[in-house]
């Protein structure tokens, strides 16, 4: 598929996603490769935006950079970012409370602190996301170990062959002192998510690093 088709299709699933106004969004790609500029309203625009590209057929990659402008709005003082951010984390049923630091400097936000698994930390970033004013977010929060390697692998390989849509026996998975090394073929972007979701969902996974093709 060549660029310029990219581009295009591109383009309509932005213009198609109900959540994203993109009049403001640059599209341009060569080999591939997806690169959006331009600015839109919220940092949830952002997300979706990036999501929206990846989802195209025969997109390689995304180098997401839209900036967040927030109109003739003023945007909420630091102050009172970080005080809502606290108060939907520790609303959260799912993130320990206390677990989770929360630093704002001009409207972006940085997570830091230790959870037992990847799902708390996914969804310290999903509590906050949506807030008023947050122009981005740097989620350094670390998972700590939990389990063996060997059991860490089978649990891995385990969820990657009970997803219909992967072809688990092509891909080949490496742990080492928790991180997870994920290598081989899948046939399209969003497989790649599906696998990197997996490598996440076992306990104590602090890194996982896609090596994944497109064959």
């Amino acid at each position: 598929m060549g660029d310029k088709l990219i581009r295009q299709n591109v383009i309509d699933e932005l213009d198609f996603d109900p959540s994203i106004d993109a009049a403001h969004i640059g599209v341009a790609v060569e080999n591939g490769i997806v690169t959006l500029t331009g600015h839109v309203g919220s940092y949830t625009e952002r997300v979706a935006a990036e999501k929206a590209a990846q989802k195209v057929r025969g997109v390689r990659g995304v180098v997401e950079e839209i900036q967040v402008r927030f109109g003739g709005e003023t945007p909420p003082r630091d102050e009172d970012i970080a005080q809502r951010a606290v108060q939907m984390l520790d609303w959260s049923v799912t993130v320990p409370k206390g677990a989770v630091q929360v630093k704002v400097q001009n409207g972006w936000v940085t997570l830091s602190g230790k959870v037992d698994w990847q799902y708390q930390r996914e969804e310290a970033y999903r509590a906050i996301r949506r807030l008023a004013g947050v122009a981005g977010i740097m989620n350094t929060i670390e998972v700590t170990p939990k389990a063996s390697v060997p059991d860490v692998r089978s649990k891995i390989m385990a969820a990657l062959k009970r997803n219909a849509e992967l072809e688990a026996d092509a891909i080949k998975v490496t742990v080492k002192d928790a991180k997870v090394v994920l290598e081989g073929k899948v046939n399209a972007w969003y497989e790649r998510e599906l696998a990197e979701n997996a490598a996440w969902s076992a306990p104590g996974v602090r890194a996982v690093e896609d090596h994944l093709t497109l064959g």
